[in-house]
């Protein structure tokens, strides 16, 4: 069923493309009825314009909170057209109809994005403008509803091929997008209230925003996309591509996996991660960012091809000259320096992302999409410090191991349970991950050691490890003892905790408990 666009209402924060769309309407004869800054706009093209005010019989008011919320506007907009008791009421009431709205919304977004004043925010949470557009979206078999300006030409271009009027299927299409829009107008809104709170909300909304459409999900046969939910333009979604072919689904998956873990270090002391299919295979910390990079790659060579690397200092030249070495899918930094970015443009496969704003720190949520749900949780943003660490064994680690227990145990929280780590000197030399068995984790990271260049910076012997979970049985922790490992971080806990206590100090090495679980799932 096509519908004549006879009279138009158009209110817009958002007045770009505005002119070309107001004079296709003069064209085809419509009657526009606008509100404050848009009737005013659109007087000085030169077009004759209601105020909403004559429309409704009722004044703009309070700062111009009330003006379209009012049954001549709602009315004209909910009106069935094909039914008799509605179309009593308009005439009774004096309700016209309103055939097509051409609204877009105050800038909430762009204003909690650069606005600190609560106030100031909240004045521009808009009302009337979703209410109008839910109504003529409800009512999309009689109305045209538009909020995006990418889709004036769309319109104008209808009307031009209907003869002034337009089809069902395109106002449908319009209300789709129109519900979505607000939808996510609301969450946004919502989850801004709700940024500084950690605890359960009871109705949840997420609010995406489509960043880019992917060539494919994590295989060839799926669909993908990525969406911008953060309200503090953090995270990998607001990094710039400084070179490179843009981003996989995989590529920004294990990107984020580099970024956390990288974030885990702070930016005082240089310190890089290697990150392969969300685990990583190296990090290391050093007195230079080039020494932290090789320490880094030497903890597993071979699998830190095709990887992604972090770092938590801007690149400088020499360490760019070492990182090219080898094929690297993804470089991700807080910036980069002039010599280090011609090195790195004479690898045009590689991509590099700059995040100045990595090191901010903000309340972040976790999602995970399951059949029928989502699960949600807060962010594991539990640091542990020496002063958290309760030694339980006879002897008690040195203040070196200390140091390296703690890394380990950063390192450890971002590697897929169950996880093992072995460290020496501020630097891997042993991962195993994401294993169904604690002793299978520990004989892989022991076997992946084995493949590293044999010398005493690599050797597990005095090595600290690091478990993201209690050690269930004193069979895990035997085979890292067997190994050297002579100092062991876990979170204790197990029923089993005095058994292993007890093999600890038969071996006379240090054990320390954090109290506290880092599963990665």
């Amino acid at each position: 069923m096509d519908i004549k666009i006879k009279t138009a209402l158009i209110s817009v924060s958002d007045k770009s493309g505005l002119e070309k769309i107001v004079h296709s309407l003069q064209e085809h004869g419509v009657k526009i009825v606008s509100t404050g800054g848009t009737a005013k706009a659109i007087t000085e093209m030169g077009v004759d314009v209601m105020d909403v005010s004559t429309l409704t019989n009722f004044p703009e008011m309070m700062d111009g909170r009330v003006k379209t919320l009012h049954p001549n506007v709602h009315g004209g907009l909910l009106a069935k057209r094909d039914d008799k008791d509605h179309i009593q009421s308009q005439t009774e009431h004096g309700i016209e109809d309103i055939d097509l709205i051409i609204v877009n919304l105050y800038p909430f977004e762009e204003t909690i994005n650069t606005q600190e004043n609560e106030e100031i925010c909240i004045e521009n949470i808009d009302i009337g403008g979703p209410a109008m557009l839910r109504s003529a979206a409800k009512n999309h078999k009689f109305v045209t509803v538009v909020t995006d300006v990418n889709d004036y030409s769309d319109v104008i271009n209808e009307m031009k091929e209907n003869k002034g009027s337009t089809t069902l299927d395109f106002r449908k299409k319009l209300a789709a997008k129109t519900f979505s829009m607000t939808a996510y107008y609301d969450s946004m809104i919502s989850n801004w209230f709700h940024r500084d709170q950690a605890e359960r909300i009871n109705n949840f909304s997420l609010a995406g925003k489509l960043s880019s459409t992917l060539r494919y999900g994590e295989n060839p046969h799926q669909s993908a996309g990525l969406y911008k939910t953060s309200q503090h333009q953090s995270g990998i979604p607001y990094a710039t591509l400084l070179q490179g072919k843009e981003l996989s689904y995989n590529n920004i998956n294990d990107s984020d996996a580099a970024l956390q873990l990288i974030k885990e270090f702070g930016q005082n002391i240089p310190t890089v991660a290697i990150i392969k299919h969300a685990n990583p295979c190296g990090v290391a910390s050093a007195s230079t960012l080039s020494d932290a990079y090789l320490m880094a790659f030497s903890c597993d060579t071979t699998s830190a091809f095709g990887g992604i690397i972090a770092t938590n200092q801007i690149i400088d030249e020499d360490t760019a000259k070492e990182m090219i070495k080898i094929f690297t899918e993804v470089i991700i930094t807080p910036g980069i320096s002039e010599g280090a970015e011609k090195i790195f443009k004479t690898k045009n496969n590689l991509r590099i992302l700059v995040l100045p704003s990595m090191h901010e720190k903000h309340i972040s949520r976790n999602f995970k999409s399951i059949e029928g749900g989502i699960l949600v949780q807060s962010g594991d943003n539990k640091q542990t410090e020496k002063s958290n660490l309760k030694i339980v064994t006879q002897r008690e680690p040195t203040s070196d191991q200390m140091d390296d227990m703690l890394f380990a145990f950063k390192v450890c929280k971002h590697v897929k349970s169950n996880a093992i780590i072995y460290v020496k000197n501020q630097k891997t030399i042993g991962i195993g991950a994401g294993q169904m068995s604690r002793v299978d984790s520990a004989k892989i990271a022991t076997q992946k050691n084995s493949e590293m260049e044999s010398n005493d910076e690599n050797s597990l012997k005095d090595s600290v490890v690091a478990s993201d979970a209690f050690f269930p049985f004193s069979d895990g922790l035997l085979v890292t003892i067997s190994s050297g490992a002579t100092a062991v971080i876990q979170p204790g806990g197990s029923i089993k905790d005095d058994e292993v206590i007890k093999a600890a100090d038969n071996a006379g090495i240090s054990m320390v408990f954090t109290g506290v679980r880092h599963f990665r799932h």
